[in-house]
């Protein structure tokens, strides 16, 4: 696709640029947390496990809000411009790729074909429990993982709290508790995961599998996601943009992600609370895959995105240098609007940590990437003149080579 500003950069509504919530976004991020409980309520049921969990966390959000930011009683965006959630939709359509529609008409295939053959041995059953079991097992391992991260934050609070006051993010946590703020953003990842997960439980708990058809299901969902992956940069960027410069797109769907300090904690594919939902409902085709596949896939993005995303140095799982000054991604979420994409050149697969060249150098060995995810910067440097060699990527360099030990 064309870099073209045109596509990439439009909106219907307002430009606001915004990179962090403020007190006057309080009823908003309510409204956007009692929208989260209710995608909760709605998939997993408010008595079951996940489902107490995922509402536990929902206040617990709230309550943060208010210790971190502080309250004020303005207008929510919602109500000063409710015509923008239709705009949220139409973005959303307008962005779809062709490899969505492969992977749900795949499933609605499938399970027509179960219909219409109910005495061959699908033994749909007993691929739904196995399913079941792919999924709790994909959220405790994950999340088990993720806990580990929190100890080791929590047993060097002090050089995280050093690290982050050399940086943009000491206007943030000057004189509030730094244990509080790993924390906030341990539970901002679980509950991101909780969110995002939300629509593949759907999909396993309503949809039918076919045990007999696993083979060829599988094979058509591997070649469909590898073409996921040449155009998930394009559509990545666009979504990106709009979750910065669409104010309701950012307080509603993407600000959560900015809202923690910059650790793999955070981290669960790029998303946001609700963002995760929409996401994984109108856009990213891996919550369709037969379950297996989706097991997969979604394991490895998310253990891939956490690594990359622990900015903070000296901590695990640490990140290698060679690997931050292949990826601006640092450099967006210490502050800088840009870049848009997933911010990283070439040499990153290269420099990788051995899970990323697992997960991404494999894949991309197979399907033309152009600009892609092997060279995403370039959609940046054409679509708004973004430098590589910035005094923020610079300085963000610097401290890594101060405080990584």
């Amino acid at each position: 696709m064309k870099a073209d500003p045109a596509v990439f950069h439009q909106l219907y509504g307002v430009r606001k640029p915004r990179i962090g919530y403020v007190k006057r976004d309080f009823l908003d991020y309510v409204l956007m947390a009692g929208l989260s409980g209710l995608v909760i309520v709605l998939c997993y049921g408010g008595k079951q496990l996940m489902g107490a969990a995922g509402l536990v966390l929902c206040g617990f959000a709230v309550v943060t809000f208010g210790i971190r930011h502080g309250v004020e009683l303005a207008v929510p965006v919602l109500f000063k411009r409710p015509q923008e959630i239709f705009h949220i939709i139409l973005y959303k359509l307008q962005n779809l790729r062709d490899v969505y529609f492969i992977a749900l008409g795949v499933l609605l295939l499938e399970n027509v074909l179960i219909l219409l053959t109910p005495n061959l041995p699908h033994h749909v059953e007993f691929a739904r429990q196995c399913a079941l079991y792919l999924f709790y097992f994909h959220f405790v391992s994950i999340s088990a993982y993720r806990t580990v991260i929190l100890i080791s934050h929590l047993w060097k609070r002090n050089l995280v709290r050093e690290a982050l006051m050399d940086s943009t993010w000491r206007r943030a946590v000057r004189g509030r508790s730094v244990t509080l703020e790993i924390v906030h953003a341990y539970c901002t990842g679980l509950l991101t995961h909780v969110l995002l997960i939300a629509p593949w439980y759907f999909v396993i708990t309503h949809a039918k599998f076919s045990m007999i058809l696993l083979p060829l299901v599988c094979a058509i969902n591997i070649v469909t996601q590898l073409r996921w992956y040449s155009r998930n940069d394009t559509w990545f960027y666009r979504d990106h943009w709009l979750g910065h410069n669409s104010e309701i797109n950012f307080v509603f769907l993407h600000g959560t992600h900015h809202d923690a300090i910059p650790s793999g904690l955070i981290a669960v594919g790029e998303n946001g609370f609700l963002e995760g939902v929409i996401r994984f409902t109108m856009a990213i085709p891996t919550p369709f895959y037969n379950p297996l596949i989706a097991f997969l896939f979604v394991t490895m993005g998310i253990k891939t995105n956490i690594d990359a995303h622990q900015f903070i140095p000296g901590i695990f799982p640490k990140l290698a240098r060679s690997v931050l000054a292949n990826n601006q991604h640092s450099t967006h979420h210490y502050g800088s609007l840009e870049p848009y994409s997933v911010g990283i050149r070439p040499e990153y697969f290269d420099k990788s940590l051995p899970s990323m060249r697992i997960a991404q150098r494999f894949f991309f060995r197979f399907i033309p990437v152009v600009p892609g995810e092997g060279n995403a910067i370039k959609l940046d440097e054409d679509l708004t003149g973004f430098k590589w060699d910035n005094p923020k990527y610079r300085k963000i360099l610097s401290i890594y080579d101060k405080y990584h030990h």
